[in-house]
C-alpha cells in the first residue's frame, strides 16, 4: 500500500480541525491548530500550517482570516446555514413515517455539516414531546427501492400488514405478495403514500409505512395510464375535500378568519355579514371530511348554501347526536 506523506496528511488534519472546530462565531489560531495536531505525531511548523492554510484557500475553501484581538481562521459558506440546519432537523424530528431511531441517526448526520458548536445548538433543539413515530424501520429503506423502481420503471413486489386489536402487525391477505407497477410517492399528513397500478384495483395507493420485503422485479410496469393527472388524483384521493365540487356559502364568526384564509387562500372574497361575522362563496369538493372540517368549529361557523350541501350538514349532525340518545 502505498504511504501517504505527512506533509498530505497533515493538509487533510487541518482541514478537518477548520471543518470541525470552527464557524463564524468561533475561529482558531495556528498555536491552537498547532496544538490538535500534537497527537498524531506529524512533524510540522508555523509556516508549514499557514501554508496549507493558504492551499485550501487556493483550491476554493472558503477560510476567512479574522484579526483584531484574535488572529484566527473560521471556515465559512458550509453547504447549509444553521438556520437551514434547524429547519431541516425540525422536518426530520416532525416526520412521522421515520421510526425514533432512523430520525436520530439522521438529526445526527446533519449535525456532521455543521461546527461542534452549532451542533450543540442543533442537539438541543431536538424535543422529545411523545409525538407518534413509525414502528417499521424499513420505510426508510422501502423509500429508496421505490424511487429508484419509479426512475428504472419496473414493478415491485411487497407484503403488506395491518395491525391487530392486540397492536401487532397481521399481513393482510395471509401474506399475499403484492406485485404493482409504481407511478409516484405522495407525502400526505406526514405519511408516504405509494400511488400504483394493481391489476386486482386499478390505479391505488398503499401506506409505504405498511409495506415490507420489498424488492423491485425485472419486468417493466404495465398498464400504466400515461393519461393519469397525478396532480388530480392526489387532490381527489388525499384531499380533505375530495368529493364533487360545489360553490357553497358558508358564514363564520370574525375569529376564524385565521383558519378560514390557512384553508382556502387569501384570494377568497370576504363580505362583512355584521360587527361578529363574515361571510364567503368557495368552490369545494364537499366530502364528510370538509363537513367535519366546518362541524369541529361548534356553532361559529354555518353552510348557508346550496341547500342539497345544507341538508348533508344535517344529515351528518343527526348521525352524530344519534350515537349519544340513550
Amino acid at each position: 500500500m502505498m504511504r501517504i506523506t505527512s506533509q498530505k496528511l497533515r493538509l487533510l488534519h487541518v482541514m478537518r480541525i477548520l471543518q470541525q472546530e470552527t464557524d463564524e462565531q468561533y475561529s482558531i489560531t495556528i498555536n491552537e491548530i498547532s496544538d490538535r495536531l500534537k497527537p498524531y505525531g506529524i512533524s510540522f511548523d508555523r509556516k508549514s500550517i499557514y501554508a496549507d492554510v493558504e492551499t485550501l484557500r487556493e483550491f476554493g475553501m472558503d477560510i476567512v482570516l479574522t484579526k483584531g484581538n484574535r488572529f484566527g481562521y473560521f471556515w465559512a459558506n458550509r453547504p447549509f446555514e444553521l438556520a437551514e440546519l434547524k429547519l431541516l432537523v425540525d422536518a426530520v424530528q416532525s416526520a412521522k413515517f421515520l421510526t425514533s431511531k432512523k430520525s436520530s441517526q439522521l438529526i445526527g448526520k446533519l449535525e456532521s455539516l455543521a461546527s461542534t458548536y452549532e451542533a450543540k445548538s442543533l442537539r438541543r433543539q431536538v424535543i422529545v414531546d411523545g409525538r407518534i413515530k413509525a414502528q417499521n424501520e424499513s420505510i426508510y429503506y422501502a423509500i429508496d427501492k421505490l424511487h429508484e423502481a419509479i426512475s428504472k420503471n419496473r414493478q415491485v413486489s411487497f407484503k403488506y400488514f395491518e395491525y391487530t386489536l392486540t397492536k401487532t402487525m397481521r399481513y393482510r391477505r395471509n401474506g399475499h405478495v403484492y406485485i404493482v407497477s409504481p407511478y409516484a410517492l405522495h407525502w400526505d399528513g406526514n405519511k408516504y403514500y405509494l400511488i400504483a397500478y394493481y391489476p386486482e384495483h386499478g390505479t391505488t395507493h398503499f401506506r409505504v409505512d405498511k409495506i415490507t420485503d420489498i424488492e423491485i422485479c425485472q419486468e417493466p410496469c404495465v398498464n400504466l395510464d400515461q393519461d393519469l393527472d397525478l396532480v388530480s388524483y392526489v387532490q381527489k384521493t388525499f384531499s380533505m375535500f375530495g368529493g364533487p365540487t360545489e360553490k357553497v356559502a358558508m358564514k363564520f364568526d370574525n375569529d376564524l378568519i385565521g383558519s378560514v384564509i390557512d384553508r382556502f387562500g387569501t384570494d377568497i372574497n370576504i363580505q362583512k355579514v355584521d360587527d361578529q361575522s363574515f361571510a364567503t362563496e368557495v368552490y369545494v369538493n364537499v366530502s364528510p371530511s370538509f363537513l367535519s372540517w366546518i362541524f369541529q368549529f361548534a356553532g361559529k361557523a354555518i353552510i348557508t348554501g346550496p341547500d342539497l350541501v345544507v341538508e348533508q350538514m344535517k344529515e351528518l349532525v343527526d348521525k352524530q347526536c344519534s350515537l349519544y340518545r340513550h
